[in-house]
């Protein structure tokens, strides 16, 4: 359906060219600080237009608070947002009415409700991804205050064009040589752990490493120039979020982080941490060995899990990457079938990103967030009504957590040194 969450709910609305796009969200939590401001940063990263690289679409997406929000404080009511479509051109997409685009949803959303949106994508355009990142804006805040996270995408590849050190050493010259590097690269690691959004920004790309950025550019033109298009991964880091959330068995971290993922219109891959390169490595060098951390929690030597073990995260940096196909409106003329079958040539006429990836970055920063601000709600649900019990004496010092550990972990993730503080 249009709804994502179970305790953090958000439901988008909207069609590609209709009067407005936008969402509602339910369950966020009374007295967070927010004005329209603090959700047009995302907007405005997501929007079309920003460059040479994107669709010519003119559509400056601002923001229009309708309920759940008054002296820029949330109520903990439902909140309401609304963003007006103001560069229609219904026109452009007349010749939908005979051809199924190739690729497209025209043919798929016909055939499951028997009526489709006369222009555009409908519901499966990239317009619906702004109430998503409307939503995402305000559960990053939250957890930016509450817990310190930080959330922080960048493109990592635009066709065979792929930022240096994704993946480390080489590829086994045997079947049956285990001699293999580490699953990612000293560097990668390095930029994971560092990287900000203004480093990504400062690209068009939105790719952080400035030599690969500009070959990205060139791909993209040369794909533009052609009429064509041409697809790309972002990877994604998520730091400081707390140890404990993930429901098993069916609604793992990572399977919930899936979902969001590939629920985003182009997506067509996805994979954490190690992903398929930790398939190459034997499990005496791929697992992630513990230790003790100075502030006296537990952590790993090595994070090729990606912050999530046994569908609960961990504490460490949680990363993944989120492939893009090429984007399916492309201008030259493809010989394909009319609705009847009839064998004809179609050229779009619509305004399109010869590649989605760089105007993808603030989506899935925003669904990386729905994500984890929902997942935390139900976690400090559960520890909040198990707080209410009394004590148990009785159990063996096998199944419950070390009072010190405990402590650390109720206080959340740390935030400028406050967990040695604490101690």
């Amino acid at each position: 359906m249009s709804t994502f969450g179970s305790q953090f709910r958000v439901t988008t609305y909207g069609e590609s060219h209709c009067a407005s796009v936008g969402c509602i969200i339910d369950g966020c939590p009374p007295g967070l600080q927010l004005t329209a401001a603090d959700i047009q940063v995302q907007l405005s990263r997501r929007r079309p237009g920003q460059s040479n690289l994107t669709t010519p679409r003119d559509e400056k997406d601002l923001v229009h608070i309708q309920s759940g929000i008054e002296h820029s404080v949330t109520l903990g009511t439902p909140i309401a947002l609304l963003v007006k479509n103001e560069d229609q051109r219904p026109k452009d997409y007349t010749e939908t009415d005979l051809y199924p685009r190739p690729s497209h949803a025209d043919y798929t959303y016909l055939e499951k409700y028997g009526i489709k949106a006369s222009s555009g994508g409908g519901r499966s355009s990239a317009r619906e991804t702004i109430g998503r990142v409307a939503a995402g804006a305000i559960a990053e805040k939250y957890l930016r205050q509450a817990h310190g996270v930080e959330i922080v995408a960048f493109v990592s590849s635009v066709g065979k064009v792929n930022i240096p050190s994704s993946v480390g050493g080489h590829a086994a010259s045997h079947e049956d040589d285990d001699d293999v590097e580490d699953a990612l690269t000293p560097e990668f690691r390095k930029l994971l752990s560092t990287v900000t959004r203004d480093v990504v920004d400062k690209q068009q790309t939105r790719c952080p490493h400035p030599e690969t950025a500009e070959r990205m550019v060139k791909r993209i033109l040369r794909a533009k120039e052609a009429q064509d298009s041409i697809g790309g991964t972002v990877t994604c880091v998520i730091r400081n979020v707390p140890p404990g959330l993930g429901e098993p068995v069916f609604d793992k971290f990572e399977a919930k982080l899936a979902h969001a993922m590939l629920s985003i219109p182009a997506t067509k891959a996805f994979e954490i941490g190690s992903g398929f390169r930790g398939t190459e490595v034997p499990g005496s060098k791929h697992n992630d060995k513990f230790v003790r951390r100075p502030d006296g929690r537990l952590g790993t030597t090595t994070n090729w899990s990606g912050g999530v073990q046994g569908g609960i995260t961990n504490g460490e940096d949680i990363y993944f990457r989120v492939g893009f196909k090429s984007p399916a409106t492309i201008s030259q003329p493809q010989a394909t079938a009319q609705y009847d079958g009839t064998e004809g040539s179609l050229a779009a006429r619509g305004r399109h990103d010869p590649c989605v990836v760089p105007r993808a970055v603030p989506i899935v920063e925003a669904m990386a967030s729905l994500v984890v601000m929902d997942m935390l709600v139900q976690q400090n649900g559960r520890t909040a009504t198990a707080s209410l019990l009394p004590p148990i004496t009785t159990l063996p010092p096998t199944m419950v957590m070390p009072p010190k550990a405990k402590q650390i972990v109720a206080g959340g993730a740390p935030v400028d040194g406050e967990v040695a503080k604490n101690e």
